[in-house]
């Protein structure tokens, strides 16, 4: 490459900012223009928040595009000239009409290894199953959910207490570290994009805030894997009989058969227990509504009536 390649990045939440920040790096990349959604109002006092990918390219002086709807975005895209279209995390279906657009296509980093775990959820859906590893696949998009041909990927090993918050961080610096590289082999092209395997594919829908709710009958294994996948959103908890909900944020597992009813809270070995549909789950850290976050040895001693409860 001789020319700077003109770029235009779409992006909008903090996973996408290291692979911006890493093209601002790169000599070889010049941003042309920055696509991300409108500011939303966040908290309680529902305060205007303008998303990550909007403060770091502020920081900048790029140009800045919010739209409600990208489709009729075509033309501001073309007097902007891009070589190329970055995409991560953006949270809009490109139409062809926008992805025909840049000489070299539109390239999107995605947080999964695909073809597994297309869709919204890609991050947490390893976890939630078990998976040993994960990774980031750079992809060319086409009109399809993910099915575009692959250019690069690069995997993590799964550790055994991975939430959703520490996998985030590692696949996105993972992502930003091979992109630039990435991109201009691609643009060079030493790289020769793959077709995806599409009898290995899957598709994982959106998480939604009810998903977080521990359902008791399931095993004990299952219910901490969600307790990791649902942190911190949408959060994993427990309903209790007296209507109460719970925060659990973090918990550990026992093989065991025991003859207490599913759903019993009680003690073990003075561990705060939750019997499950199989085996045990050791509580050791939670958060009932409106109280701070604590573990379970400080908060047994002045919450015993949780022992009274059972969860539904």
């Amino acid at each position: 490459m001789t020319a700077k390649i003109r770029t235009i990045f779409m992006g909008t939440p903090e996973f996408a900012v290291p692979g911006l920040q890493a093209l601002l790096k790169s000599p070889d990349f010049e941003i042309v223009g920055v696509y991300t959604q409108p500011d939303k109002p966040v908290g309680r006092k529902m305060i205007l928040t303008p998303p990550p990918i909007k403060t770091a390219a502020l920081t900048k002086g790029l140009p800045i595009f919010q739209p409600e709807k990208i489709n009729a975005e075509a033309d501001n895209i073309r007097s902007l000239k891009p070589d190329l279209i970055v995409v991560i995390a953006y949270g809009k279906i490109i139409p062809q009409t926008i992805l025909d657009i840049p000489q070299y296509g539109c390239v999107n980093v995605h947080a999964s290894l695909l073809p597994k775990y297309r869709g919204a959820s890609c991050l947490a859906a390893p976890i939630l199953n078990g998976d040993e590893e994960s990774g980031v696949t750079i992809m060319k998009m086409d009109a399809g959910m993910d099915t575009g041909d692959i250019i690069k990927q690069a995997g993590v090993k799964l550790s055994a207490k991975e939430t959703l918050s520490s996998l985030h961080d590692r696949l996105s610096a993972l992502g930003a570290e091979i992109l630039a590289d990435t991109l201009k082999e691609y643009i060079n092209g030493t790289i020769n994009p793959q077709k995806q395997d599409e009898s290995q594919a899957s598709y994982v829908p959106l998480i939604k805030k009810e998903d977080g709710r521990l359902q008791v009958n399931l095993s004990a294994a299952e219910l901490e894997r969600r307790i990791r996948a649902y942190n911190p959103w949408p959060g994993a908890f427990l309903l209790l009989n007296n209507g109460e909900k719970i925060k659990v944020l973090e918990a550990d597992t026992e093989i065991s058969a025991n003859t207490r009813k599913i759903g019993e809270i009680y003690t073990k070995n003075g561990q705060l227990a939750l019997n499950c549909g199989q085996d045990i789950l050791f509580i050791l850290k939670l958060q009932r509504e409106n109280r701070k976050a604590m573990n379970a040895s400080d908060f047994l001693k002045g919450n015993q009536d949780i022992l009274n409860l059972n969860a539904i």
